[in-house]
C-alpha cells in the first residue's frame, strides 16, 4: 500500500501566487480533433456558399463545386498538416504573430498548390496574376474568419470555463473535508508533531492546486503525488479501513493532465464507497497508456444502500465539463456501476511535456 509513504519524503514545492486574471488561449489547438472537424466543416460550408453565389444554373453550381474542391481539399489537408506540426511553436507566439503566421502558411500553400496543379486547380479562366491574387485573398479571408470564429468561441466559453473552475474550487474545499482534516491534525499534533506538520503541508498543497489555472496541464506524476497526499489526510481519520492499490507500472512518466481530476475521483470513492462500509474497503487506481491515449480508472466497493448525492453528482459532472472544455470531443468519461462496485474510467489525449 502506498498511502502515506510519501507524506514525509515528498518535497514541498514552492508556493506560487494565485493568478486571478487568467489568460485564455485564444488560438485554437490544431492537434485537437474537435478543432480539426470544425475547420473542415466550416471551410467547406464557406466554399459551398461561394459556389452558390457564383453559379447561374445547376450545372454551373456543379462545375463551381468541382473546380473549387480540386484546389480546396489539397490546400485544406496540407494546411491542417502544417498547423499540426507548427502547433507547439504557435502556442509560444503572441496571438497576432501566430495569426499572421497562419495566414502566411495558408497563402503560401494556396499559391504553391495552384501552380503545381496548373489549370486543373486554377480553372481555364482563372490562370494568371489576377487569378492568383483572387485565390490568395479568398484563402486569407477564410483564415481570418476562422481565427475570428475560434477567438469568439473561446471568449464565449470563458464564463463557462470560469464557472467550471469555480465549481471545482468549491468542490475541493468542502467543509466536511476541511473540518475532518483539521480535527485529524489536532488529534495528533501533540503526539506526532512532524506528521501533523506534514499533514498541514498536504492541505496547503491541495488548496493551492484547487486555485490553480484550470487551463494548465500538470505532470501526471505530480497529480498522483497530490492524490497520495489527499489519501494520507483521509487515512489520518480512517486508519486501516482505507486501503489503496496503485497500478502505475504502465503509467507514462511524461504525460500531462488537467489538475484535480484524479483527486475528486478518489474523494468520491472514499466518501461514497469506503466510509459507509464498517470494515472499509479497497480502492484500485489504474493509470496507463492505450491507443496513444491516457486512461484513468478508479474503482471502489459500494454498499447496498449507497446513493449518489447531489454534491457527488455535481463534482463528477464538473469533471466531465472541464474535460469537454479542455479536450472537446477527444475526452471520454465512462461510469460502471455494479451491485457492489463503482468505477469511473476517463480517457483523454496523451499530451507530453515537450508539446505543452
Amino acid at each position: 500500500m502506498r498511502v502515506g509513504t510519501k507524506i514525509n519524503s515528498y518535497a514541498m514545492k514552492p508556493t506560487r501566487s494565485i493568478n486571478q486574471n487568467i489568460q485564455h488561449r485564444l488560438l485554437p489547438d490544431f492537434r485537437n480533433l474537435g478543432t480539426v472537424l470544425r475547420i473542415v466543416l466550416l471551410v467547406n460550408a464557406v466554399a459551398l456558399f461561394l459556389a452558390l453565389t457564383q453559379a447561374v444554373s445547376p450545372n454551373g453550381l456543379w462545375q463551381q463545386i468541382l473546380f473549387g474542391s480540386a484546389l480546396l481539399q489539397p490546400v485544406l489537408l496540407c494546411t491542417l498538416l502544417a498547423l499540426y506540426v507548427l502547433n507547439p511553436a504557435l502556442a509560444r507566439l503572441a496571438y497576432w504573430q501566430a495569426a499572421l503566421l497562419i495566414i502566411a502558411v495558408v497563402a503560401l500553400l494556396t499559391f504553391a498548390l495552384t501552380h503545381l496543379g496548373g489549370e486543373l486547380f486554377a480553372g481555364t479562366n482563372e490562370y494568371g496574376w489576377f487569378g492568383d491574387l483572387r485565390r490568395l485573398l479568398q484563402s486569407a479571408i477564410i483564415a481570418l474568419l476562422l481565427l475570428g470564429y475560434f477567438r469568439w468561441r473561446t471568449l464565449v466559453l470563458s464564463p463557462a470555463q470560469a464557472d467550471a473552475r469555480l465549481q471545482a474550487l468549491q468542490a475541493r474545499i468542502r467543509p466536511h473535508f476541511l473540518f475532518n482534516s483539521i480535527n485529524a491534525v489536532l488529534a495528533i499534533v501533540r503526539a506526532e508533531p512532524k506528521r501533523a506538520e506534514a499533514a498541514l503541508e498536504d492541505m496547503a498543497d491541495l488548496f493551492r492546486m484547487a486555485m490553480s489555472d484550470a487551463h494548465e496541464l500538470v505532470a501526471l506524476k505530480d497529480e498522483v503525488a497530490l492524490a497520495e497526499r489527499y489519501l494520507a489526510l483521509e487515512q489520518l481519520r480512517m486508519g486501516e479501513r482505507l486501503q489503496v492499490r496503485w497500478h502505475l507500472r504502465d503509467m507514462p512518466q511524461d504525460a500531462l493532465i488537467p489538475p484535480l481530476v484524479l483527486q475528486p475521483l478518489l474523494e468520491n470513492a472514499v466518501y461514497h464507497g469506503i466510509e459507509p462500509l464498517a470494515a472499509g474497503g479497497l480502492i484500485e487506481v489504474r493509470l496507463y497508456l492505450g491507443d496513444r491515449r491516457l486512461h484513468l480508472e478508479v474503482r471502489n466497493p459500494l454498499s447496498a444502500t449507497a446513493a449518489q448525492t447531489d454534491g457527488n453528482r455535481i463534482a463528477l459532472a464538473n469533471i466531465r465539463e472541464r474535460l469537454a472544455l479542455l479536450f472537446d470531443v477527444e475526452a471520454e468519461y465512462r461510469v460502471e456501476r455494479g451491485l457492489d462496485s463503482y468505477a469511473v474510467h476517463i480517457i483523454i489525449p496523451y499530451r507530453k511535456k515537450e508539446a505543452s
